[in-house]
């Protein structure tokens, strides 16, 4: 990213710490978001192994560990550019799980993971970038694990991304809402 990209993410930063605090991002835990987690956890159940380990982009608050049973994954990692996010979630004390807060556009996990979901976050990373993120998370991603990715409305400017990976699995999770929808795919390297 040039200097001003920087500075916009910066900026973006600030933000989001901003509306976490004033609850802006409360409504993901509003039912119409429910059946988004639910498609989520299907495509763990159908297409990952047996007790993953998870590492989720974007995981905010937290809210996908709402949905998730202890027994479900071996360990969990969250990851949200927002430091009063991941307070908040940290305050939850979900068993097997730790959050960080990190900018995906640096962010090299630790060790290498089942499932790994870009939940609701890749259409944030900056256009140049998109590529370079994509690659270090697949490096992360076990061999016979999965990638899970969920973007609101169309994405444009992020799917394409995808289409060099195996699709698994690929939805569109409607809503009552007009314009309020999800397109969510699985895939292997």
């Amino acid at each position: 990213m040039n200097i001003i990209d920087k500075f916009h993410n910066w900026r973006r930063k600030l933000r989001w710490n901003k509306q976490y605090r004033n609850g802006r991002w409360d409504n993901l835990r509003k039912p119409i978001e429910a059946e988004r987690y639910y498609t989520i956890l299907k495509f763990i159940n159908s297409h990952g192994k047996v007790n993953p380990s998870i590492l989720d982009l974007g995981a905010g608050e937290g809210v996908l560990n709402e949905y998730l049973d202890d027994e479900m994954f071996s360990y969990f990692l969250g990851m949200d550019f927002s430091e009063v996010s991941i307070e908040k979630a940290k305050m939850r004390k979900f068993p097997k799980t730790e959050f960080i807060t990190a900018d995906i556009h640096t962010f090299t996990p630790s060790q290498k993971f089942d499932v790994i979901i870009f939940n609701e976050a890749f259409y944030y990373v900056h256009d140049s970038e998109k590529q370079h993120v994509l690659d270090r998370m697949l490096n992360h991603l076990n061999d016979d694990g999965i990638l899970i990715v969920s973007i609101y409305r169309e994405g444009i400017g992020c799917w394409e991304y995808f289409e060099k990976l195996q699709q698994l699995d690929y939805t569109i999770v409607k809503t009552e809402e007009e314009k309020t929808y999800w397109k969510i795919g699985a895939y292997k390297k």
